[in-house]
């Protein structure tokens, strides 16, 4: 199967229109009407059906559509395993002032000769699809979720657990305590806005949450850390859930605390996972990096969701 002709058919039906998917492959309209013809010739059946808005797929085209993708993902994989030395390591952090990224730049310290690409995933669909298709190599998250099993392609292993803090104002009822017992803090509003529904945080917090009964908010806009901290700073009533490993700086007038939770300490778990078949050199300096640099998984007078690997 002629893979310019899958990739034309996979343009196309996410454009719906040839003459966007011509554009997009830069080829002209011409050449997509013949690769699609071509196609559905070699196939022998009609993938599109042509209608005033543009190319609608048919019930072939769209039971078509997923296997085309794979093609291109192994495809892409093919290409990339004869052409990884000659490119950066390209590794998800989701948060630059988090953990992960924290890692990352110790790693880059010891071994300043590996080029590397630092990004940010959201979702971990969204990661789990670019570790498959070979755009990105690892990532960092959480691992286990409900309903939400890994690809059998994907290995994860854990790396690190990220004790969790509670971030208050110096007028909060608890902002002079040295420490606070988890189970201490019901009753208090925990304001949390960078949660999102669907996402791994969002079952962690819901399963913390069902384990303590605590009180975590999510609601109004989420307008970013420094607004975070002003809120925080400005509001007696709430607090908020902060790594103890997070590189925050705020004014001093905001005078914040961290306090540590202990009884047992909420850690968010890491994990790296990366694609059983990634050839590229230096995720194994990684790997090997993060077993020695890493702490590893606390266990003892700890708190993670009990859908967490421990491997």
């Amino acid at each position: 199967m002629d893979l310019d002709t899958v990739r034309t058919f996979v343009a196309a039906a996410d454009t719906g229109r040839f003459q966007e998917a011509a554009a997009e492959l830069a080829v002209s309209q011409q050449a997509v009407s013949k690769r699609v013809a071509a196609l559905e010739r070699g196939l022998g059946v009609r993938l599109f059906t042509r209608t005033p808005r543009g190319a609608e797929l048919t019930i072939d085209g769209r039971a078509f559509l997923p296997h085309a993708r794979e093609l291109l993902r192994v495809a892409d994989r093919a290409v990339a395993s004869v052409r990884v030395g000659r490119r950066p390591l390209r590794v998800d952090v989701i948060n630059l002032r988090g953990a992960a990224s924290g890692l990352m730049r110790d790693f880059h310290r010891r071994h300043p000769d590996i080029e590397l690409d630092v990004l940010k995933l959201f979702d971990i669909d969204e990661a789990i699809a670019a570790l498959r298709s070979g755009t990105l190599d690892a990532t960092f998250r959480a691992v286990g979720e409900p309903g939400r099993p890994l690809p059998a392609d994907i290995v994860s292993v854990r790396v690190l657990d990220e004790p969790l803090q509670l971030l208050t104002g110096p007028a909060h009822a608890l902002a002079h305590v040295r420490s606070v017992p988890l189970a201490e803090l019901a009753g208090h509003r925990i304001w949390m806005p960078g949660v999102v529904p669907g996402t791994e945080w969002a079952a962690y917090y819901a399963d913390l949450v069902a384990a303590y009964g605590l009180t975590i908010e999510s609601t109004g806009p989420n307008f970013g850390s420094d607004a975070l901290l002003d809120t925080i700073a400005d509001t007696p009533a709430l607090a908020t859930f902060m790594s103890e490993q997070t590189r925050l700086v705020w004014p001093t007038g905001h005078d914040l605390r961290r306090i540590p939770v202990t009884d047992p300490t909420p850690v968010y778990p890491h994990s790296l996972l990366w694609h059983r078949d990634n050839p590229h050199p230096a995720l194994t300096a990684l790997r090997a990096h993060l077993e020695t640099a890493a702490p590893g998984p606390a266990t003892t007078g700890t708190w993670v969701p009990p859908w967490t690997s421990p491997h």
